[in-house]
Formats: structure tokens, sequence, C-alpha cells
């Protein structure tokens, strides 16, 4: 039953991978079970309903994903909206959380419409192929990145923005043990090398008393603190649309670069379109109205789970294992965050590595390809914004297309999605 509903066979994989892959995107993923709730607990959230709402929304999102969808894309509130929600929302505007949340239910109802609608599917296939292919590279390094800042290899520098960490820090000193045996791991071609990988680290972290074991194994949720708190009435004040749009801008083209780089990196693009695209976006508007409903800020596809890709992942069955375990994480927090970071920093790096390899289908001697690819792929690691490089990427594709006399190449969709670019950054340097 599991083979004829996942189609393992068709899509060269097994029960074992898919598991490994499951596993090891969790792992990859697991930090947002107690980073989401230290940022939102500062919009004045109760934390222990946050941790709750966290894993429930995660695994709502990331099953309709796997058994809908049938990808291997894992879902959870988004780091840079969690952060805009408390920071930008709720104190530097001064508007109450239960409000708040509530402009995040009105955002996910949009998120529908427009994926009821085909918009967002038109979008994700109109975006040229030059873009595809850099929008994963893109990602690439910009979770390699993350990945080698949350290792302390790359710290910042007061002359430089950016410098080398120091090898006198025994989280640098793991890290790189970690990072090593990965690679060994993977060029031997085992399988669940990233998994072992990520094992073998927090072991080391635990046995130079780094890293604790488990205090407890289980933990009681307390859902009713934020539980339907949501302010539906407030959310529909007029003053509070601009936001709605913030929430629903970053969360659409986020989503849009993680499916389009996760899909390119695990060959499910088909004719340079995504195969099901509609059924993968509705997984993030759902999780987006039913976090708000539990009381979490806006979900969005994770792209920690291109490392489950590398570890075999290709169907949705994966995601079932993720599910699974976030819905255990919200019962046994304890266990699911006893993976330090610095374990997982290894896996972000060299995964990011791996993703790069689309740049190679790159028009590279066509200047109106590589310059968009170019600008799409440095603004992303620079501007820490997937959304930004994409929409710089695609501003930059249409006026290289222009100025070639090359009109025809530059969709209608592409022109509208060009000019409401503009008219955001216009709107940012006024504003």
């Amino acid at each position: 039953m599991i083979e004829r509903y996942f189609r393992l066979a068709e899509n060269q994989t097994t029960l074992r991978r898919e598991l490994l892959g499951g596993l090891t995107t969790f792992l990859t993923m697991a930090y947002i079970v107690v980073v989401n709730p230290q940022i939102l607990s500062q919009a004045g959230m109760p934390p222990e309903g946050v941790v709750f709402s966290t894993c429930i929304a995660s695994a709502a999102a990331t099953l309709v994903m796997g058994l809908y969808a049938n990808y291997p894309i894992a879902l959870a509130p988004g780091m840079s909206l969690n952060a805009y929600f408390t920071y930008s929302v709720c104190l530097g505007m001064h508007i109450a959380w239960q409000t708040a949340l509530g402009v995040i239910f009105f955002s996910g109802v949009f998120f529908l419409i427009l994926t009821v609608t085909r918009i967002r599917e038109q979008i994700v296939n109109g975006i040229p192929n030059c873009l595809k292919y850099s929008t994963a590279a893109g990602i690439g390094m910009f979770i390699a990145f993350v990945g080698l800042r949350n290792a302390k290899l790359v710290v910042a520098n007061s002359a430089t923005f950016v410098g080398l960490g120091s090898f006198s820090d025994h989280e640098v000193q793991v890290a790189c043990i970690g990072l090593v045996l990965m690679m060994i791991l993977m060029v031997r071609k085992i399988n669940g090398a990233i998994l072992i990988g990520i094992f073998a680290t927090t072991l080391v972290g635990i046995f130079r008393g780094m890293a604790k074991w488990p205090t407890a194994v289980f933990s009681v949720p307390h859902p009713s603190s934020t539980w339907l708190q949501l302010d539906l009435r407030g959310a529909m004040h007029l003053g509070l649309l601009e936001i709605v749009f913030a929430f629903l801008f970053v969360d659409l083209f986020d989503n849009v670069g993680t499916l389009v780089a996760v899909c390119e990196q695990g060959g499910f693009v088909k004719n340079g379109k995504i195969p099901r695209v509609g059924r993968a976006l509705l997984s993030d508007a759902v999780g987006t109205i039913f976090g708000a409903l539990t009381g979490t800020s806006t979900v969005t596809s994770y792209i920690e789970s291109a490392a489950g890709v590398a570890a075999g992942a290709r169907t949705g069955l994966s995601n079932v294992v993720v599910a699974a375990l976030f819905l255990i994480a919200a019962f046994c927090s304890p266990l699911a965050t006893a993976i330090p970071g610095y374990a997982t920093a290894p896996a972000l790096i060299l995964v990011g590595g791996l993703m790069t390899e689309s740049i190679a289908r790159v028009k590279w001697t066509d200047f109106t390809e590589a310059l968009p690819a170019f600008v799409t792929m440095l603004a992303m690691p620079l501007t820490f914004s997937i959304a930004t490089g994409l929409s710089l990427g695609l501003i930059s594709y249409t006026l290289v297309k222009v100025g070639a006399g090359r009109f025809r190449e530059v969709s209608p969709l592409l022109w509208i999605l060009t000019g409401l670019f503009i008219l955001r950054y216009i709107y940012l340097a006024v504003g």
C-alpha cells in the first residue's frame, strides 16, 4: 500500500531511504521547536503554548505536503517571518500578538485563494530556467553560510564584515570534526552519511562536556494559552493591510524559492516546471491558517528539507516521518532539542555545496541569462533573504532582456512581477 501510494519504485527510492531522509530533515530543522518560542515569547506570547503550536502546525502542513503533493519538503514557522512578527509588528508597531495572529490568519486565507485560483502556480512555472537554476545555487550558498555561522567558522568582523572564526573555540573544533566525518562518509557513498555525522558530532560534544544528555524524556504541552487566541476583528482594521501584504509577499517568494531549489536538487523539475506545484503550494496556506489558529507565525517550506533529499528522500513518505516526529516533539521537546546547532551545521554546509550543482545548467555564454543568474545567486547570501535574491534576479532579467531588444522573452507575468518588485523597493526607499 505504501509503495502504491507514494510510488517509491517510480521515484527510485526505498522505504529505508525515506525513513532516513525524514529523520535527517527533522534533525536539521528541530531547532525551530526551541527558537520559535524564544522569539515569539518576546512579543508576549506564552512560550509553552508556542512550543505546542509550533509542533502541531509544522506537523499538519508537512503532512499535507507529503500526502497530497507527495514531495519530501517539510514546513514549519519561518524564521524571518517570526522575527518580523515579533520585532516589527508587535514591538515596533505596538500591535498585540492576538491581533498579529489574526493578520497571519488573513494572509493564510489570501494564500489559499491565490493557490486555488492557480495564480501562485503560474508564478512558479513562469520563472525563467536561468533563475530556477540560480535560485537553487543561491539558496545553497545561503544555507552553507548559515551552517558556517552556526559552526562559528564564519563570524562578524568590524573591518571586513565577516571573518574566520577561532579554532580555539571548542564548538568550532567539534563542528570541523563533524564536517570531515560527513565528507568522508559521503565520498564513500554510505547511506545516511549526514544522519550518522549529526549523531556522531552530538556524541563528541556530549563527551567533551559541551552538550548534555536530555534531562527528561516527556513534557506536557500547554496549548490553551495560544489556542484560538487570535483577534480577527482587530486584524480587519484598514491600517493592518500593509502588514498582511508584507507577510504575503515574503512568504510567497521564500516558499517559491525553497520549492524551486529543493525540487531542482531532487530532480523533480520536468521540462522547466514542477509537477503538482499547486498541491505543494496549498500546504503552506493550510499550515499558515492552522498555525494562526493554534498560535504561531507564518508557516513556510524549509530549505533544510534539502538535507533530507541529499540523504535519499524522494517522496512524501519522508514528510510523514517528519510530521510524526513533530507530533512526538510536542510531548518530548527535551529529546527533540538535544541536538546542538554545531552538530547540524556541517550538514547545512555540505548540502549547500551540493545544491550549487545546478549552476552548470545556466547558459553562461548568454549574458542575458548569466547576469540575472549571477545577481540571484549573489544577493541571497549577502542580503540574507531568499525573497530579495529572487526579486532582484527577476528585475535584472527583465531589464537585461529589454536592453538586448528581446522583449518577447519577457512574459506578461514577468512584467507584472517586475513592476510590483520595483514599486516595492520604491516604497521601501520612500518609507
